[in-house]
């Protein structure tokens, strides 16, 4: 006869939920209708677990870490290849200072998450602050107060509702900075106000863990729109091969402030390849990435998959020409599709000054233009 606790109960919870995820998630229920897609989907799965026992089981505001969100091997909520993200939980009921280094980031900012209590993804952006409004020194180091008593610089308020931090480093290197283990920043994040040590994990707590293990992973699959379902932001498109015009996210949860976003997925045959003309704004950082459906990026460390402004080769006028293919054309700015006739291609600007234009794609016969 099995001993009870609340971790049990919390942990049968869990399995029910991974059977319900399978049976629903995994399913036509969420436009999966072929095998590819359902074994598309258990991977992705995978990582969101994995996201979720990191960033979510063991977690204290009044005595936070920072944690890396997304890897090479665990992708999700739409990785970039050319980033590197933490993130930590923080109440409003406390003040912290955070020490880190720009580690040579083209751009860096934090942003406060509100909504994303006890494992729920965020619901709504509630502050940010990038390095053009911190004191960084010449090494690149920093320093950012939140919460508490207001100060004239580096500072963020932390709202009601405030629940993580998040942070951004975005690289234009010329191999992706995600899997550059020497690039990944150091940081360190305190609670200023916390008076009592942390209490030793009990059947309560490992509870509570489990089960916002739980909530990250329903609200990641379960309590996620389809594609073509639900309200989805204005930088998002659903027709292939059209991309929206450039637009801040404005409070979207998990957003960038500073972002102008564009994605649309993308659908060629196996014979076609889909040539995106445009040009690359004035800003901070720029890329594109290609993802699955399920918002992982392809991958990064053994294809090209992704295009930053230093990776891209560009026309006589200053434009550029990016060919998404089924294979190498012979072309400069190749996107490997690895094979997939369906995808989604996300652009990211960081701090643009003027417009940004929206690129522009046609399909064509991958023949017409092999070389």
């Amino acid at each position: 006869m099995s001993i009870e606790t609340q971790s049990r109960t919390a942990l049968e919870e869990f399995i029910s939920l991974l059977k319900e995820v399978d049976e629903r998630w995994c399913s036509p229920e969420w436009n999966l209708n072929s095998p590819q897609d359902i074994v598309g989907s258990h991977r992705a799965l995978m990582h969101i677990v994995e996201a979720a026992l990191v960033g979510y089981f063991e977690q204290d505001a009044s005595n936070p870490d920072f944690r890396r969100i997304v890897t090479r091997g665990r992708k999700l909520t739409g990785d970039n290849s050319d980033a590197i993200y933490f993130d930590a939980p923080i109440s409003p009921d406390h003040a912290y200072v955070i020490h880190g280094n720009m580690n040579g980031a083209a751009y860096f900012s934090l942003t406060i998450e509100q909504g994303a209590e006890d494992g729920h993804i965020a619901k709504s952006t509630c502050g940010v602050i990038n390095d053009t409004k911190m004191e960084v020194d010449s090494n690149g180091n920093f320093t950012v107060y939140l919460g508490g008593e207001e100060k004239p610089s580096s500072w963020l308020a932390l709202p009601q509702g405030t629940s993580r931090v998040t942070t951004r480093h975005y690289f234009e290197h010329a191999q992706p900075a995600a899997m550059d283990p020497d690039l990944e920043p150091r940081m360190h994040i305190q609670c200023l106000s916390a008076t009592d040590k942390p209490a030793p994990p009990n059947d309560e707590s490992v509870a509570a863990g489990i089960r916002r293990v739980s909530n990250a992973v329903r609200s990641r699959t379960l309590e996620m729109p389809t594609l073509a379902g639900g309200e989805m932001p204005s930088f998002m498109a659903i027709t292939p091969n059209e991309f929206p015009q450039p637009q801040t996210p404005g409070n979207f949860g998990l957003a960038a402030f500073d972002a102008h976003y564009s994605l649309a997925p993308f659908f060629i045959g196996e014979d076609e390849a889909l040539i995106i003309t445009g040009r690359w704004p004035d800003c901070r950082f720029g890329n594109v990435c290609l993802w699955n459906r399920f918002q992982q990026t392809f991958d990064y460390t053994s294809r090209s998959v992704s295009l930053n402004r230093n990776q891209t080769e560009l026309e006589a006028d200053g434009s550029f020409k990016i060919i998404l293919a089924h294979e190498d054309p012979g072309l400069p700015n190749w996107l490997d599709t690895e094979g997939n006739l369906f995808g989604l291609a996300f652009w990211r600007f960081f701090l643009v000054e003027g417009e940004a234009q929206t690129p522009q794609a046609s399909v064509v016969k991958l023949a017409d233009i092999k070389q």
